[in-house]
């Protein structure tokens, strides 16, 4: 289905990568081909709202991080590299859904059988890529020094009392990048499969994704929203060891005071769209394994009052809160002060709209960036600074969370102990 889908310019796969998790619903999903789209680079939720009402069918697609320029009138002044587009959404020729032992084919141009023959026709593997795929040299966008410097410095405005809790990130990058993107996608989904990857191409631009973090998701009048803040490396080698660590995280007075902090945002953003009263915390420091660590995911939930749409809840939710920290506008100027890329995709969500309003997001982390035509490939990694933070330990962190990407890219490294 990949090999079909990749001979698409446009097209977004969602994979749960069999992740059996409560609010799960669709084994993954499939959209390609643009039988109509959007690509906004301002005004894009205005574009989007009056799109979203125009076309009552399936939609995929990503906002980009930078939308804050709009939810929040803050602007990213760094360089773009990748040229992900602010808003893009697509309705696609065809859309494949599979679900346990079903697989069903949405279109308006073929015949489903005719889909599935053409899907079948294709091996289970890729062919060799046409060009040879050079080694990546991977660089820092910021020393290790820089990086200590910069948290000294953002420690100092939480003791000033400009906000809370801040959502720090570093970009790794690569010029002159030749790889290719399927094959590097799935060898990244053999390490660290995670339960919102998605395979994302936009013409010569590519986003593998292999997220373990859900922004929202809206089913019928219930929306939900599941924060990540608190992050252990796993012990896969001693499952003894690896249940302490699991432990050691639900403990940690750190991570739980980044969770709630998060939670409170989260309950906060989704207040303005819910009715009243019916927001709640379905789950507190919920810890759960990936392939590489555990993590503290917390469970927020609402009905929404009526007549909200999607652009609404964007406008009141967006940037999510676990990319940004709290009080959110403060943080994002910070950010923007003290990070050294641009965002651009990354932090921002990929997924889709169901015919009728549903709808599925996930956060975009722990994802590979690649522009094809400028041969430029990005990582960005980061994690929660509070003031009790430790500089070393959160630059570990950052290393911790981009094993996998290193791994596929550079297979000699060895993964941190």
């Amino acid at each position: 289905m990949l090999n079909w889908a990749n001979r698409f310019s446009i097209c977004c796969f969602l994979d749960n990568q069999n992740y059996r998790q409560a609010h799960s619903t669709i084994e993954c999903l499939l959209g390609v081909g643009a039988l109509t789209y959007i690509n906004a680079n301002s005004n894009a939720l205005l574009k989007l709202d009056a799109y979203c009402r125009n076309v009552n069918d399936w939609l995929f697609g990503h906002l980009s991080y930078d939308l804050k320029s709009e939810t929040e009138d803050i602007a990213s002044t760094h360089t773009d590299h990748l040229h992900f587009p602010l808003v893009y959404f697509f309705q696609p020729e065809i859309v494949v859904q599979v679900q346990q032992n079903e697989v069903s084919v949405f279109s308006a141009t073929e015949q489903p059988d005719a889909v599935i023959r053409n899907i079948l026709k294709l091996p289970a593997t890729q062919p060799p890529p046409t060009a040879a795929t050079r080694p990546v040299s991977i660089q820092p966008r910021i020393s290790k020094e820089e990086y200590i410097n910069s948290i000294q410095k953002i420690q100092q405005h939480i003791l000033r009392g400009d906000c809370y809790e801040l959502n720090f990130c570093q970009e790794f990058f690569a010029e002159n990048a030749v790889l290719n993107p399927l094959q590097t996608w799935q060898k990244l989904m053999a390490i660290s499969p995670n339960p919102f990857a998605s395979y994302y191409r936009l013409e010569d631009k590519y986003l593998l994704c292999a997220s373990p973090e859900r922004y929202l998701k809206k089913t019928g009048s219930r929306i939900i929203s599941q924060p990540i803040k608190g992050t252990f490396r796993r012990d896969t080698a001693d499952s003894g060891h690896d249940a302490e660590l699991k432990n050691a995280l639900y403990q940690s007075e750190k991570d739980r005071s980044e969770n709630v902090m998060v939670v409170d945002l989260v309950r906060n953003d989704l207040s303005r769209v819910c009715e009243e009263g019916t927001v709640q915390v379905d789950e507190l420091f919920g810890i759960y394994s990936f392939p590489q660590v555990h993590q503290m995911i917390s469970t927020i939930s609402g009905r929404l009052q009526a007549g909200i749409s999607f652009t609404d809840i964007v406008r009141a939710s967006f940037p999510m809160g676990s990319m940004t920290g709290a009080p959110k506008r403060s943080v994002m100027q910070l950010i923007e002060q003290y990070e050294r890329s641009r965002r651009g995709i990354f932090s921002g969500a990929v997924g889709y709209l169901a015919p009728g309003g549903d709808f599925d997001f996930n956060v975009i982390i722990r994802s590979i960036m690649y522009n094809a035509a400028r041969q430029y490939l990005s990582y960005q990694v980061g994690g929660g600074i509070t003031f009790y933070s430790n500089a070393e330990k959160e630059y570990e962190e950052c290393l911790l969370k981009a094993t996998a990407i290193e791994q596929v890219l550079n297979p000699a490294i060895t993964p941190i102990p």
